[in-house]
């Protein structure tokens, strides 16, 4: 590409940073996949952002595909590629969205991993032995309590809990929306122990979850500390926080049938999302309706 080219790439992505506030993720993500898509540019001799057509933009998500690229990465590289032409046009640098009407190759949804109850019980009154551990048991049955997403129980600060109420509220869920949120019995009595005996760093550390120096304790860390408290626990799977949330809308579906309900819980904008969880709980609707349906009963 030439230099101006590659000078109107640095400038979406300032403008990313600057005018957009795009998180630190999106924008690593979007130079690498503009990165990328530069280098093919370069390889098809083409020099310039106007030069390439709807047929182009094609090609590149073909070639990316072939090469095993799944179709959620696709989307974003696309989504990259559209922002840069969105740029482009609003400084009149061009008159045309190439990537606009292209779409990633369709993959067949994964169905999320859950743990069932006794799995679950046999991971969290595994009991504890020191403070972090009594942390930990805190953070964990904070995930299946309330559905936590790993972002969100990492930024949680001690004006969200709220023990006498049993609520705890997210200030900034995905998409930066808030949602207040119930919390069990259980995760309140672990939280309760946990914050006799957290350490700080400074009286100014708001941090639920602090490390042993004090300090908030960050989202690797969280990872870490689960798959530790696993081999420990003897639990053979690969249990990771997410299982949790997912185990939690799996079951609170299972229990309840309400799809809303589970979706305002899970905060997703879009029901269609909280939709996949009743995949998982087919065989159980299933269970139900040959015990209740007055046709499904099988005559000898």
């Amino acid at each position: 590409m030439k230099s101006i080219a590659k000078q109107q790439l640095l400038d979406f992505i300032q403008q990313l940073k600057v005018e957009k506030r795009a998180s630190e993720h999106t924008v690593k993500s979007y130079q690498r996949d503009l990165k990328r898509f530069s280098e093919f540019c370069d390889l098809n001799e083409l020099t310039v952002w106007t030069e390439l057509s709807h047929e182009w933009v094609l090609k590149h998500i073909a070639n990316r595909h072939r090469n095993g690229i799944g179709s959620t990465s696709l989307q974003r590289e696309l989504s990259a590629i559209r922002g840069l032409y969105i740029f482009l046009m609003k400084l009149e640098l061009a008159t045309e969205n190439p990537a606009q009407h292209v779409k990633a190759p369709k993959q067949p949804r994964k169905l999320p991993k859950t743990m069932d109850v006794d799995q679950i019980s046999g991971l969290l009154d595994a009991g504890a032995n020191s403070v972090l551990e009594i942390r930990d048991v805190a953070m964990f049955e904070l995930f299946y309590s309330s559905g936590l997403r790993l972002s969100e129980l990492s930024a949680l600060n001690l004006i969200d809990i709220d023990l006498q109420e049993g609520q705890v509220t997210v200030l900034q869920g995905k998409g930066g929306k808030s949602r207040r949120l119930p919390m069990g019995k259980k995760a309140m009595t672990a939280l309760q122990k946990w914050l006799t005996v957290r350490p700080s760093k400074s009286n100014s550390e708001q941090a639920v979850f602090t490390s042993a120096k004090g300090t908030r304790l960050g989202n690797r860390s969280i990872q870490l500390r689960l798959k530790q408290w696993c081999i420990k626990k003897g639990v053979s799977e690969s249990v990771h926080p997410h299982m949790l949330r997912h185990s939690f809308a799996t079951h609170l579906l299972e229990a309840s049938q309400d799809l809303r309900s589970v979706q305002e819980l899970l905060g997703h904008e879009n029901i269609s999302t909280t939709q996949i969880y009743t995949h998982l709980d087919f065989q159980h609707l299933a269970d139900v309706y040959d015990q209740a349906h007055p046709r499904a009963k099988k005559t000898d």
